[in-house]
């Protein structure tokens, strides 16, 4: 199975606090993978740096088998990102900010690909407004809109349905499926709905402290461990990460 996503001994330090403590994983095509863990954990960090924006202390991330290291625009014209604190600016209306993330990544027939896109997330009496003005849930259905863009082949999700409307993320939920099934494509998702995780993850790595402790399928994965619930194991994740550091697999 190919891989879409592979990290290696990632670290990544703050004033010599470890945020994130030599993780590796992989993403393969077709496979949407959970990335669960408490506040504080190391998911954003880890996100952030398969991303570019920040920089690892060590450790290899490579998209397609492109270091973004090295090969930094390759890498990155695979991906692309939509999380509740990265709104898109206020000021631009949607079709605007459609446009210009559109022309950063060089999207072709870009008209076309936004009214495509526009009807797939039901936007299109929102072409006109700006952003700045949408509700939370608008406002978040407009970033995954921008996340499509390019048909990522790489696409990263940080709480992507925290502020929709249960109707509203149960259809944005089963177009990412949808997304991720149908083509090469894999998908990082990070939450803290352990219902939506179970619902639309193919894997989960539970973090902690800036280590993976755990892995697997989250409708086996709890029984494995003792818990009943996905949810039981995410809070002996949170409270207690010592007692399950050296079950990972």
């Amino acid at each position: 199975m190919q891989h879409v996503l592979s990290v290696k001994n990632l670290c990544k330090t703050y004033g010599g606090k470890i945020a994130v403590d030599k993780v590796s994983f992989k993403v393969s095509q077709n496979e949407i993978v959970g990335l669960l863990g408490p506040n504080g954990a190391g998911k954003t960090t880890t996100i952030n740096m398969i991303l570019g924006v920040l920089e690892p202390n060590a450790g290899t991330i490579t998209i397609e088998g492109h270091d973004i290291a090295t090969q930094r625009p390759a890498a990155l014209e695979r991906t692309n990102f939509a999380a509740v604190y990265a709104p898109l600016p206020g000021n631009l209306t949607v079709c605007q900010n459609l446009r210009i993330f559109g022309l950063l990544y060089g999207v072709k027939n870009l008209s076309a690909r936004i009214s495509a896109l526009l009807g797939e997330f039901n936007l299109g009496e929102f072409r006109d407004k700006k952003c700045g003005v949408l509700s939370s849930g608008e406002q978040t259905r407009v970033c995954l809109a921008k996340a499509m863009l390019n048909n990522p082949h790489l696409l990263l999700l940080d709480e992507p349905t925290a502020s929709l409307d249960p109707a509203v993320a149960k259809d944005i939920r089963a177009r990412i499926r949808e997304f991720a099934a149908k083509g090469t494509a894999g998908v990082l998702w990070a939450s803290h709905n352990m219902y939506e995780v179970e619902e639309v993850c193919d894997r989960v790595l539970f973090i902690a402290s800036g280590k993976i402790l755990l892995q697997g399928d989250p409708k086996t994965l709890p029984r494995r461990h003792g818990k009943k619930t996905l949810e039981e194991l995410f809070i002996a994740v949170a409270r207690e990460p010592l007692t399950l550091e050296g079950e990972f697999p």
